[in-house]
């Protein structure tokens, strides 16, 4: 029987890829979706992949949600907290909603997505959690305080889950992405999009695909000695 990976925010962009990723590695997928009814459904007739819509903000949202997932599948053993939102602003024109929201959703999120399943892992004795952060919540970032506040955020969860979770064979690691070829970065003015991709090493933005690639080894039984890592996916343009 095949293991059964949940992600969040897997219908669309990173999520897609990482969400065909693990299919492809032969897990059972069930990928979430905020709001995109049209997209999620698509997404599911291309993939086969079924969708689930829940707000990863809400913790009893997420809990149903997961009931559901394993109710359809079976107990989640990877669980893939990609879900987030950007509301930037310059800090002195930051208003408290556009805070809040982005730190229920990114970060609060995690613990929401996270904590339903946790008791059931450490009951069975395995487990990978992989919580998608970004290159801005290690170097910070102009006008999205709220934003690299939860990417930092994400990545003190791993570290204290890898802890937690090692004696019960869980692994808690995450993932950096520097900028990606996503449909909201191919998006921006194609001067904008230049100027960002003159500060990466590598001279490309990243695709989605080699984000997903890095959460399927995660996920993997090779990664097993693998805990509280972070990796950095950003052609080099910055070291921890």
């Amino acid at each position: 029987m095949s293991r059964v990976a949940l992600v969040t925010g897997g219908s669309r962009g990173i999520g897609a890829a990482i969400s065909n990723a693990l299919k492809d590695a032969g897990y059972s997928v069930a990928a979430t979706y905020a709001g995109n009814d049209e997209a999620a459904s698509k997404f599911t007739a291309e993939t086969g992949i079924k969708t689930y819509k829940w707000n990863v903000a809400d913790y009893d949202e997420s809990k149903n949600g997961i009931a559901q997932v394993e109710s359809d599948l079976g107990p989640i053993d990877v669980v893939v907290a990609n879900a987030g939102i950007t509301r930037d602003a310059p800090f002195h024109k930051m208003t408290p909603e556009q805070w809040q929201q982005v730190i229920d959703t990114n970060l609060t999120g995690v613990f929401n997505t996270v904590h339903p399943v946790w008791p059931g892992m450490r009951e069975r004795k395995f487990g990978r959690v992989i919580v998608i952060s970004s290159i801005n919540g290690q170097k910070g970032q102009f006008a999205q305080v709220n934003y690299a506040a939860t990417k930092a955020g994400d990545l003190g969860i791993v570290k204290s889950l890898a802890q937690e979770g090692a004696r019960a064979g869980i692994t808690a690691n995450a993932i950096c992405p520097g900028y990606i070829a996503t449909e909201m970065v191919m998006a921006v003015p194609e001067k904008v999009r230049e100027s960002i991709i003159g500060q990466i090493p590598a001279g490309r933005l990243g695709e989605p695909e080699e984000i997903a690639r890095c959460v399927a080894f995660l996920a993997s039984d090779d990664a097993g000695f693998i805990n509280g890592s972070t990796i950095s996916a950003n052609g080099a343009q910055f070291f921890v």
